[in-house]
C-alpha cells in the first residue's frame, strides 16, 4: 500500500505547493474575507484536482499498475482521492456559505458590497460573464458529487445500481470542470498551477467522456461463451470456463479480469485460475459472496455469451527471494492455483510453501490442489475449519527459513492485515508482503 499512500499525499502536496507559489498566505493581508477568498481558491483548487485523478484512474490505465501494484491498488487510490475530494469540496462549499451565516446568526456585519469587477479583455471577460452560471452550476454538481460519491461508499447499495450511478459522477465531473476554469481566480492561469491543472483537467474531461461513451478497456476487451460449467455446492464454489470469440492478449498467473454475465448487472472482477495456452480457454472460480454471485449457479449455462475484459494485475510473484510461502483464505486459493499449473510446466527453481485456510473443504478441489502441488513440487499445508487458526507463529514455525522468503497472500481483507501486521512485528521488510485486495470499490 506504500505506492498508494505516497501517491495519494505526493498529489495532495504537490497541488498545495503549487498554490502556495500562485499566492503565498503571507502576501495578503490577515482579514477574515480576504483569507476566505485564499481558502476558497485552494480547496477549489485541490477538490477538482483530485477529483481529475480520480477520473482518470476509472478508465483502468494499465501503466499506471506497475507503479502502484495493480489495478486493486489503482482502485483503492481512485477511492481515496474520490473522498479527498469531497472532503475539500465540502470544504469549499461551507466556505462559499460562511458570511451569510454568521450574518445570520448575527456574529458578523454584512460585508459591504463592493463595485463590479474590472472588464477583463478577451477570455477574462467571457468568464466575468459566465460567473453566475459557473456558480449555480457548481453548487448542483457538488450536491449530485457528494451524493454519488456517498453512495459507493456504501457497500450495501447493490452493486448492480452501483455500476450505474457510478458513471453519472463523469456528469457531474464536466460541469465541475466549467465551474473550475470560469471561477479559478484568473491570475492563477499565469503561474505554474495554471498550466498543471489544465493538463489534469483535460485528461480528466477526456476519462469522463469515455465513461459515457463506454470506452473504459475497449482495447482489452473480447467476446466468449461459456463452455464448462462446475458447481461446488457445499463449499459456495460455481467453476466456469469460456471459450473466447475474440483476441486475447494473453495473461500470467495471478491476473484477472472483469466479465459481464448479465449487462444489466455489469463487470464483475474474477481471478484467472488457468492458465494461458493460447487455445482461447479461460477459466473461473466464483465464491457466492453477495446477491449476484448467488444467483449465477441458476442464471448461467452452456453457451451463454460473456464478455471478458482484462487481463489486469500486479500478483505476478516476482522476488528476488530464493523462497516463497504462499497463503490463501478459502477462494482467494484462485492465483495460486494458475500459478502452481504454470510451474508444472515452467520451474523457476523457488521453494514454495502453500498455506490454504478454509472453512469448508471439498473432498474434490482438495484432491485437484494436491494433485497441482505435486506436479509444480510445492509444499501444500491445508487447514481446515475445525484445524487451529492460521497465525505468523505456525507458519514461522513450519517453514523455519521465513526470512528468506517473501509472502504472497490472497483472501479476506481482516485475515490478511493481522498477518501483515505480525509479519511487520517480526521485521518483515513491507515490500516483501504481497497482497490482492478483493475490494475494488
Amino acid at each position: 500500500m506504500k505506492p498508494v499512500k505516497l501517491s495519494f499525499w505526493g498529489i495532495a502536496i504537490v497541488l498545495t505547493g503549487l498554490c502556495l507559489a500562485a499566492e503565498p498566505p503571507f502576501s495578503v493581508p490577515y482579514e477574515f474575507l480576504v483569507l476566505r477568498a485564499l481558502l476558497i481558491n485552494y480547496s477549489g483548487i485541490i477538490a477538482i484536482g483530485m477529483m481529475s485523478v480520480a477520473m482518470i484512474l476509472a478508465v483502468r490505465p494499465v501503466f499506471f499498475e506497475p507503479f502502484l501494484g495493480g489495478l486493486d491498488k489503482m482502485y483503492r487510490l481512485h477511492k481515496w482521492l474520490g473522498i479527498g475530494a469531497l472532503l475539500m469540496a465540502s470544504t469549499h462549499w461551507l466556505l462559499t456559505q460562511a458570511p451569510q451565516w454568521l450574518v445570520g446568526l448575527g456574529l458578523m456585519a454584512r460585508p459591504a458590497r463592493h463595485g463590479a469587477p474590472a472588464p477583463g479583455e478577451g477570455v477574462q471577460q467571457f468568464f466575468q460573464s459566465q460567473r453566475g452560471l459557473a456558480e449555480g452550476i457548481g453548487e448542483w454538481a457538488f450536491y449530485a458529487t457528494a451524493l454519488l460519491i456517498v453512495l459507493a461508499l456504501l457497500k450495501r447499495f447493490p452493486y448492480r445500481h452501483f455500476f450505474k450511478t457510478h458513471r453519472l459522477l463523469a456528469v457531474a465531473y464536466l460541469f465541475l470542470v466549467f465551474h473550475s476554469v470560469v471561477l479559478m481566480k484568473f491570475s492563477y492561469w499565469r503561474e505554474a498551477v495554471g498550466p498543471v491543472l489544465a493538463g489534469l483537467l483535460m485528461a480528466g474531461s477526456a476519462a469522463a467522456l469515455g465513461i459515457l461513451c463506454s470506452r473504459v478497456g475497449q482495447s482489452r476487451r473480447a467476446v466468449a461463451v461459456i463452455d464448462e460449467i462446475s458447481r461446488h455446492q457445499d463449499i459456495h464454489v460455481l467453476e466456469v470456463a469460456i471459450l473466447l470469440k475474440g483476441r486475447w492478449r494473453g495473461h500470467q498467473a495471478g491476473q484477472f479480469a472483469f466479465v459481464t454475465f448479465d449487462a444489466q448487472e455489469g463487470p464483475h472482477p474474477f481471478t484467472i485460475t488457468s492458465v494461458w495456452n493460447g487455445d482461447g480457454r479461460l477459466r473461473f472460480a466464483i465464491k457466492a459472496l453477495g446477491d449476484y454471485t448467488q444467483t449465477l449457479p441458476a442464471t448461467l449455462k452452456v453457451g451463454d455469451p460473456v464478455k471478458v475484459e482484462g487481463p489486469y494485475g500486479q500478483f505476478n510473484f516476482i522476488g528476488n527471494k530464493p523462497r516463497q510461502i504462499w497463503i490463501a483464505g478459502g477462494i482467494g486459493i484462485t492465483p495460486f492455483v494458475a500459478r502452481m499449473k504454470k510451474l508444472a510446466r515452467q520451474p523457476d527453481g523457488k521453494i514454495v510453501d502453500l498455506f490454504y485456510s478454509t472453512a469448508r473443504a471439498d473432498d474434490e478441489i482438495i484432491s485437484r490442489l494436491r494433485r497441482d502441488a505435486q506436479a509444480a513440487k510445492v509444499t501444500l499445508h491445508v487447514l481446515k475449519g475445525g484445524d487451529t487458526p492460521l497465525t505468523v507463529e505456525r507458519i514461522t514455525r513450519v517453514v523455519p527459513k521465513w526470512q528468506s522468503s517473501d509472502i504472497w497472500f490472497c483472501g479476506p481483507s481482516g485475515f490478511g492485515h493481522d498477518l501483515r501486521r505480525d509479519f511487520r512485528a517480526r521485521r518483515l521488510p513491507a515490500e516483501d508482503f504481497h497482497q490482492e485486495l478483493f475490494e475494488l470499490r
